[in-house]
């Protein structure tokens, strides 16, 4: 929203500078964006004098003119062919920033063809002052010399623009910035009366509305002889320094209504009118080809503006091209109308429609300023371009009528800490034209009509907060807990928190990828679950809330590769989704890395595979406090892992904790990705609570003078029982002895029978104390019968 400094004091009565209503304007909440002063952008250019304009020696088309500038006599070089002796016009010396061509004069004289130039007089449009292009500025001869060229062409007006917030449609006027800004001690609001033009006549073009819902109020009137020719000067001004070309009278007026009481109208040519004009809802079929040129395809749910030659416009957001008016226009009929809020804003996005009327309506206009609106038209219109007026024919009601709100002065203290006697709390409501009904401890307040966020004592209490200013707010401290502040996390939290530890130390970096994916996508992670698919979605490709961050990270590996990085290392912590439930949503941890085989002179270093991802995995868990002697090692239970390279780990038969490996190369292709790619995905709620410890002191040492024994143990076992299983029965014979066992040979073959296999592992003893040879084989007899009982196997030889 912009207006300009001298616009704003049609509505208010102040001595404040530009600075002092900036830091009003903030302190209201009106957030000022940038301010456009025309004084400081043409700061470089003056008025000077032609005393001889001549003909170039070596140019028919230039002139060499001896000009009195500020500066002192200057010889410039000039190609306009309005360049006369006798002249006023703008001078702009060396090295000025020209803004309507974008570059700066050199710092030194220039030669064109031959002839030194010391500077330039430029035209209103190289100033971005005007659109006379066709020779140099031509102004008249009474101004002196020297004066500032903002002040010669009448640009002392600074431009302020401000962004709206959405709660607050009375903001898109003039008049409501005004009224704010009064309100918060910055002069005094003055209300412009409307002057209401009477006709005598009742007004020819009937009005009829078929659906109240969508326009319940519609008010019009009709002018005859009016002449469509060029609005005032000082409108063309205010309309051209916000951004608005003029265009005639009977638009200008009506954009110049819409900024300065944030009321949209539309004028049609009444002569191009055939039978009522009726508000309704749109029809199958039906289209409109708009102002804008374009035509548009309408719905049976937007409101549209017909008679009896079909749709003539949409209500609240454009008219059409069928009855717009034109210059050779003498009737008009002015529309001033309520439209629906949501129904304008509905119509516009399936339009694509963006203009001031829609940006207005949508939002929110007073509805109660219909008739104010209208007769404003009528009196600036005949004003200037004369006419007779009929009566003003309004049709319906205001739909919205304010309620009162019981505010409680106490509350502005109890809920701010602000201490606002009542006299100030009454002049700020009355600026903002609230009605007051004081009952004691409770006021009744009636909000003015254009005010539709006003509900409770607390939006009141923000009122009187925000005008007295939030700077104003005291600053009180909280008391300190006792023993100090500290960070408290859930377990989970601290889980989450370890793991990225963990995984930056390893190598990986951390990626926070999106919730969502895509339904085609998420199906090769598992079952589709329906109610799973987001309704609507920020992507069509993320339509589906993620089973898995695998997915995700494999895809930004890709394009991590795609620009060239090699041996990309990823991991993320965060969220899957099992199902719609409060409970099936999972905190895991995955990590993904697509290998890249370097070239060494020494033959290909050990790249990463099945087993460095099944580390990476037990790094993390050993980090948590979970042994990885607790879990069990299975086939993948899940489609996204290649079965042979992929393993499941369990904690008992049921509860599946993560699973690492390779993708399933079907499920890298689907993805758009290329392989190989392992990681693993670990889930967190799935590992058990570990006890806490009872002391964060770290116990005595133990010293142990015995050296370790170890024995080599290989046992024949059917193909299906895992190796991990033998280890486990082998290390549960004597957990205090054996500290470590470790498979280093499977082999299947010749004196294996067939469907077995032998597996070998190396045990390590730790004895507390000195041992016997009979005491060290008693043990491995004890370790047999547990593997063989446990695993079936038998040991080898």
């Amino acid at each position: 929203m912009k207006f300009t400094l001298s616009w704003l004091n049609d509505h208010l009565a102040t001595k404040a500078t530009l600075d002092d209503i900036l830091a009003l304007m903030l302190k209201a909440g009106l957030e000022v964006e940038e301010v456009e002063d025309p004084r400081e952008k043409l700061a470089a250019f003056t008025v000077c004098k032609v005393k001889e304009a001549k003909p170039h020696p070596d140019a028919d088309k230039l002139r060499v003119c001896a000009v009195d500038t500020v500066d002192g006599e200057k010889q410039i070089v000039c190609g306009a062919p309005n360049a006369r002796t006798g002249m006023t016009a703008i001078y702009a010396p060396l090295g000025a920033y020209i803004p309507g061509l974008d570059f700066a004069l050199d710092k030194k004289a220039r030669k064109i063809r031959g002839v030194e130039s010391y500077g330039m007089m430029c035209s209103t449009r190289e100033l971005e002052a005007g659109e006379d292009h066709d020779g140099i500025a031509d102004l008249d001869a009474s101004i002196p010399l020297g004066t500032p060229a903002a002040e010669a062409l009448g640009l002392n007006d600074p431009v302020i623009d401000f962004e709206v917030t959405p709660n607050r449609p009375d903001w898109l006027g003039v008049q409501g910035i005004a009224r704010d800004i009064a309100a918060a001690g910055g002069g005094r609001f003055v209300q412009v009366d409307i002057k209401k033009v009477s006709g005598n006549a009742e007004c020819p073009v009937e009005i009829q509305l078929d659906a109240p819902e969508a326009c319940p109020v519609f008010a019009g009137a009709v002018i005859v002889g009016v002449k469509n020719g060029p609005s005032p000067d000082w409108m063309q001004q205010r309309l051209k320094a916000v951004g608005i070309q003029p265009k005639s009278l009977l638009v200008d007026v009506t954009n110049y209504i819409s900024l300065d009481r944030a009321r949209p109208l539309h004028v049609y040519d009444a002569q191009k009118l055939s039978g009522p004009v009726v508000a309704r809802l749109g029809k199958a079929g039906e289209t409109l080809e708009a102002l804008d040129g374009k035509t548009y395809k309408l719905s049976e749910d937007m409101c549209v503006i017909a008679d009896d030659s079909g749709v003539i416009g949409l209500g609240g957001v454009m008219g059409g091209q069928s009855t717009a008016v034109s210059d050779e226009t003498t009737e008009v009929f002015i529309e001033s109308a309520w439209f629906d809020p949501l129904r304008t804003a509905r119509t516009g996005r399936a339009t694509g429609i963006h203009s001031d009327a829609r940006y207005r309506f949508e939002r929110g206009v007073d509805p109660h300023s219909c008739l104010d609106g209208l007769n404003m038209a009528l009196a600036l219109i005949v004003e200037y371009g004369g006419g007779t007026v009929s009566k003003p024919s309004v049709v319906g009601e205001p739909p919205v009528n304010p309620r009162k709100v019981t505010f409680y002065p106490a509350d502005v203290e109890r809920l701010t800490g602000l201490t606002v006697k009542q006299t100030e709390m009454r002049r700020i409501l009355k600026d903002l034209e609230f009605v007051i009904e004081d009952a004691g401890d409770a006021w009744y307040l009636t909000p003015p009509t254009f005010r539709f966020d006003m509900e409770q004592s607390a939006d009141i209490v923000e009122e009187i907060a925000r005008l007295i200013g939030y700077d104003q707010l005291p600053t009180t401290s909280l008391p300190a807990p006792e023993g100090g502040v500290r960070a408290i996390t859930t377990p989970m939290q601290a889980r989450v928190r370890t793991t990225r530890r963990v995984m930056a130390s390893r190598g990986f970096l951390e990626t926070v990828s999106w919730s969502f994916m895509s339904k085609a996508h998420a199906a090769l992670f598992g079952k589709i679950d329906e109610s799973l698919t987001v309704a609507n979605p920020v992507a069509s490709d993320l339509d589906y809330m993620r089973p898995s961050i695998l997915g995700n990270l494999a895809q930004a590996a890709q394009r991590a590769a795609n620009h060239g990085e090699r041996g990309v290392r990823l991991f993320e912590a965060g969220p899957i989704y099992l199902g719609d439930g409060p409970k099936d949503q999972r905190t895991v941890v995955a990590g993904l890395v697509r290998p890249y085989n370097e070239r060494h002179w020494q033959g290909a270093p050990h790249t990463y595979d099945s087993y460095a991802a099944k580390a990476d995995l037990f790094a993390v868990l050993e980090s948590l406090g979970q042994p990885g002697d607790r879990f069990q090692v299975a086939d993948p239970v899940l489609p996204q892992w290649h079965p042979g390279q992929a393993a499941a780990l369990k904690l008992g038969p049921k509860v599946t904790v993560a699973h690492f490996g390779q993708l399933h190369p079907g499920v890298l292709k689907a993805l758009g990705v290329d392989g190989p790619m392992f990681g693993f995905e670990l889930n967190l709620n799935a590992l058990p609570q570990m006890k806490a410890k009872a002391t964060k002191t770290k116990p005595v040492l133990e010293r142990i003078d015995l050296t370790p024994i170890r024995r080599d143990l290989a046992f024949v076992v059917d193909q299906a029982v895992p190796a991990g299983d033998l280890v486990r029965f082998a290390q549960g014979a004597d957990k205090k002895l054996i500290s470590q066992a470790e498979v280093f040979d499977v082999y299947e073959g010749t004196g294996v029978p067939e469907g077995q296999k032998s597996v070998a592992f190396e045990l390590t003893l730790q004895p507390r104390e000195k041992m016997k040879d009979e005491d060290i084989q008693a043990l491995m007899d004890k370790v047999v019968a547990a593997v063989a009982k446990g695993t079936g196997g038998v040991l080898r030889g």
